[in-house]
């Protein structure tokens, strides 16, 4: 319910996003629309002010004096009939109304600035003045000189009362806000319901991705009808579900061979000590069971160190301690340590090679001592293993060759996996001194932690195993701690 909820709110939020666009896109076009008819109506208007002032003129110089006004009053009102809201007034030098036409008093009421058209000028758009009345009512008032036949003046005013274009453009306003609030309004319900059905793959990708759970690990989300947009999403998705299924299966596995490996060591100490409270025994045979069950707590204490090691060397803040070296001199350390056992053994142990690398020593010694340690395990008597390194471009390899039955390729892919033995049997002999197991895969796990690889290669009577290191070099003898 939370997840849907949020994607409502990421429909409407998106949804209000465009409406508001929508809004703003109105709101321009409309201002420019609106702004562009009031200067068109006004251009009209004033070319209008002034035809009639210029017409006017025309007549009145036609006139041999004032007292023709009245003879001539029909000619002279003629160029503003036909449009109430223009009026005009002919006054004398002395300001006296000789004639008019439509007076507005509350047009006469207003203070005009003084100056008017000469009579020798040319009539324009330029001259006209505007004012506005206490009640918001807008003039638009232009006047002009005019001469008469005898040589007198008479000042002509036309005057244009701009209430009905006030009234036009409030108007044509108010239907660019109620058609501009009306699309608002219709942009937001036509993108609320476009997103949702487009939001419609997140939420089936939802519903998917809740299939997932501990008891469906094998759930992905559909990627055939999601769109393009949303392909990577779902493999990234189906990605993680991949690594979560395979660390679950992993686990479960790891889980399952270490209550085996456990169940071994636990029986064994258990089966041998009640054998020995059976009856009553010797000092010498208490001493034998004695002896077998410490080899049995040795061997799980062995298996629950190397589980302790790889819990913490898969920690992210696992730290490895990096100084540079001499690979020769480690390896014949190594060789040293081992030469005891591989006599018990009877086989042969042989090192060759060299070279400097920069890398934790103690894991060092740890990874080659198990591929040591396994090597000696599966070596027949009289058989060679040898201890080899090659520098080969940025890396060195530490290689372990052993005689022996050569592993087929199924054993090869998964002979680092943890828990895996070549033995088909879990109660081997060699397994009760090996590593339970986790030898070869702590070697892996140190190579990962070090950017390098491990890997086996099996062939006629010789098993190799290799690992390759990235050659690095900081500063000698200074350890470099790395998280």
């Amino acid at each position: 319910m939370r997840g849907r909820n949020r994607a409502c709110s990421l429909t409407a939020t998106l949804a209000l996003v465009f409406a508001a666009t929508t809004l703003a896109v109105f709101a321009m076009i409309g201002t420019y629309v609106y702004l562009a008819l009031a200067h068109e109506v006004r251009t009209q208007d004033d070319l209008d002010i002034v035809l009639a002032a210029r017409h006017t003129r025309r007549l009145i110089g036609e006139l041999a004096g004032t007292g023709d006004l009245r003879a001539h009053k029909e000619r002279v009102e003629s160029q503003v009939l036909g449009n109430e809201a223009l009026s005009v007034e002919i006054l004398d030098p002395s300001n006296r109304v000789l004639l008019e036409h439509n007076r507005v008093e509350t047009a006469d009421e207003l203070s005009w600035p003084p100056g008017t058209v000469g009579a020798s000028q040319q009539i324009t758009t330029a001259s006209i003045v505007e004012r506005l009345a206490t009640n918001d009512m807008p003039f638009r008032r232009l006047a002009a000189l005019a001469r008469l036949s005898d040589g007198s003046y008479v000042t002509i005013i036309v005057t244009r009362n701009m209430h009905d274009r006030k009234l036009l453009l409030d108007q044509y306003r108010d239907r660019l806000r109620f058609a501009g609030s009306a699309g608002v309004l219709l942009a937001f319900l036509m993108s609320y319901l476009l997103l949702r059905r487009a939001l419609n793959p997140l939420r089936e990708i939802a519903r998917s991705a809740e299939n997932f759970t501990i008891d469906n690990l094998a759930s992905r989300i559909k990627v055939g009808h999601v769109p393009q947009e949303l392909q990577s999403l779902v493999l990234s998705l189906n990605t993680m579900f991949a690594g979560f299924e395979r660390g679950f299966t992993r686990l479960s596995r790891f889980t399952a061979d270490l209550a085996h490996d456990m169940r071994t060591p636990l029986g064994n100490l258990r089966g041998a000590t009640e054998v020995a409270l059976a009856r009553p025994r010797s000092s010498e045979e208490y001493q034998a069971v004695l002896a077998s069950n410490l080899e049995e707590c040795d061997r799980l204490s062995r298996m629950i160190e190397n589980v302790l090691f790889l819990a913490r060397a898969e920690h992210p803040t696992f730290a490895k301690h990096k100084v540079e070296f001499s690979v020769e001199d480690e390896l014949l350390k190594i060789a040293e340590y081992f030469e005891g056992i591989a006599d018990d053994a009877g086989v042969h142990l042989r090192e060759s090679g060299g070279g400097r690398l920069a890398a934790d020593v103690e894991l060092f010694r740890r990874a080659v001592s198990n591929l040591l340690a396994n090597a000696v395990r599966y070596t027949p008597r009289g058989g060679t293993i040898t201890l080899d390194t090659q520098t080969q471009g940025d890396t060195l390899r530490v290689s372990v060759t052993n005689q022996g039955v050569p592993l087929d390729s199924a054993m090869l892919e998964r002979v680092f996996d943890r828990f895996y033995r070549a033995d088909p049997s879990r109660t081997s002999s060699s397994s009760t001194s090996g590593s339970a197991g986790l030898g070869l895969a702590i070697v892996r796990t140190i190579m990962d932690l070090h950017g390098g690889s491990a890997h086996a290669e099996s062939g006629p009577g010789v098993t190799r195993f290799v690992l390759t290191f990235p050659v690095e070099k900081p500063a000698t003898g200074v350890p470099s701690r790395v998280a």
